[in-house]
């Protein structure tokens, strides 16, 4: 059985990141490794198009703080350090490879709805997209769909 060190959890700020962060908690746990938590605010330009650029930074800036606020109330739910949470701006995928990267971690953990078709635009293309150019495992959790 593999023994991890490190393992990152990549989650976005709904209610699905639970599911998400208790599983990569709990392998953690198993492995007596450090548990980190990553978020990644996509550029609103990239989401939007044209926006005034104070209103864009101001947006932005608003998200990132969102973000974090809602990752470090999960990190304090389960008993991780504010140091371990990470709220980066860019394209989901390339940052939590070059975060997963950076901190050397054995596994990351990440959700996905299971989507096909157009439902895989957002978390399924991150999951596909943290799959390539990785060197560490990937564990996808599968978050039901809401009844």
């Amino acid at each position: 059985m593999m023994s991890y060190k490190h393992v990152l959890a990549a989650v976005d700020t709904t209610d699905d990141a639970k599911e998400v962060l208790k599983a990569a908690q709990q392998l953690s746990k198993d492995h007596g490794a450090t548990l980190s938590f990553v978020t990644v605010v996509k550029p609103v330009k990239q989401v939007y198009g044209a926006i005034a650029a104070v209103r864009i930074i101001n947006f932005e800036q608003e998200a990132v703080n969102e973000a974090r606020e809602r990752l470090e109330e999960h990190a304090r739910t389960l008993g991780v350090h504010n140091d371990r949470v990470f709220v980066l701006r860019g394209h989901p995928a390339t940052k939590i490879r070059d975060l997963a990267k950076k901190l050397d971690v054995g596994a990351i953990i990440i959700g996905t709805h299971g989507r096909h078709g157009m439902g895989l635009m957002f978390l399924g293309s991150t999951v596909s997209g943290v799959l390539h150019g990785i060197d560490c495992d990937v564990l996808a959790i599968r978050i039901p769909e809401a009844a």
